[in-house]
This record gives structure tokens, C-alpha cells and sequence, in this order.
């Protein structure tokens, strides 16, 4: 007498590097105009959902069109490209006037034009709810309120929220600060 088992095995649970490595083809994908940005981020929450290798595979079948020369040679005409304005970032980062990231509290730091935020910034590049900043535990986290010219961190535009630290540069529109966690010592 014969019996048949059949055996399920369960697929292996994603690691993290296998999550990051599609975030970052979506993010290519997105920079270079081949995702719209309902698309990419459409496509970032499945990918963070995916419980299996198959369906990050389908997230990003269309967008791994080249060999590795390729991506390699995209990717480092991407860097040159973007030097120069790494270095005018570095150039301005001790000019910038300083933003201190706030005490934590209960609700989040608003920053926009109305006179009803936190931290109101009168420039026509601001939108009326431009980010907000909001303490999760020891990290501040910045979001944007779906402005009209953009929230950018360390030059990178935000998608969704970010983390953000001291130190880093944060732009509303076109008016930019240098994030710092406390008041500098004044001068003697």
C-alpha cells in the first residue's frame, strides 16, 4: 500500500536586502521617467506588503530591461551628474540659517504659509500646508503635506516621510534650512 504525502513548504521570508534591491530599481525606474509617481508609489507599498520573492519579481519585471553594464553605466553617469550639486550643497550647508527641530510634543510641527502653523514661512515657493515634523521616539520624521513645489532632504525630494536628523538640510519650496537638535553656545 502506497500513500502519497504531499509536502508544502513554506517560501522563505524576504530579506530586507532582497526589499531594499527593489526599492532601489523602483526609485531608478521613477528617476528616469519610467514610473509616474502614482505608479512608483503604488508600486513602494507593494513592495513593502510582498511577503514572497515572486511578487517583487512582478513588481519590477518591466523596469530591469538592461545587463548589468548597463545599470552600472547609468548608474555612474547618475553620480557625475549629481557632484556638482553635491558640491553646492556642501558649499551652502554652514550658510544656511539654522532650523531647531523641536521638542517633542503632542502633535506634529506644521510648516507652511498659514498663519495657523507652527512654523510659518511666507514665500510664494510654500504651500499653505507645506511638511509637517513630527517626534517618533528618539527620531524625527518629515513629511509632505502634498506641496505644490516639493519638500527636499539633503537635495533628495520626499516622498512620503523621511527621517530626519541633525545636521541635515531641508528645503520648503525654495526657502532651505540646516536642521540641528540644539542652540549653538554663544560667543564669549
Amino acid at each position: 500500500m502506497t500513500s502519497s504525502f504531499e509536502h508544502y513548504t513554506q517560501p522563505a521570508r524576504l530579506s530586507d536586502a532582497e526589499r531594499d534591491r527593489v526599492l532601489g530599481v523602483l526609485r531608478d525606474g521613477a528617476a528616469q521617467g519610467k514610473l509616474s509617481h502614482d505608479t512608483f508609489l503604488r508600486r513602494m507599498e507593494l513592495a513593502l506588503a510582498a511577503r514572497h520573492s515572486d511578487e517583487l519579481k512582478a513588481l519590477t519585471s518591466d523596469l530591469e530591461s538592461g545587463g548589468r553594464w548597463s545599470r552600472g553605466l547609468i548608474r555612474a553617469v547618475g553620480e557625475v551628474s549629481a557632484f556638482p550639486a553635491r558640491v553646492r550643497r556642501a558649499w551652502q550647508s554652514e550658510r544656511l540659517p539654522k532650523l531647531m527641530l523641536p521638542l517633542p510634543g503632542p502633535r506634529p510641527l506644521r510648516i507652511g504659509r498659514d498663519p495657523g502653523n507652527g512654523l510659518r514661512l511666507s514665500h510664494e515657493t510654500v504651500s499653505r500646508m507645506h511638511a509637517e515634523l513630527t517626534a517618533h521616539g528618539n527620531r524625527w520624521v518629515l513629511r509632505d503635506l502634498g506641496s505644490t513645489n516639493g519638500t527636499c532632504v539633503n537635495g533628495q525630494r520626499v516622498v512620503g516621510a523621511v527621517v530626519v536628523s541633525d545636521g541635515d538640510q531641508v528645503s520648503f519650496g525654495r526657502v532651505a534650512f540646516q536642521l540641528t537638535a540644539s542652540l549653538p553656545a554663544p560667543p564669549p
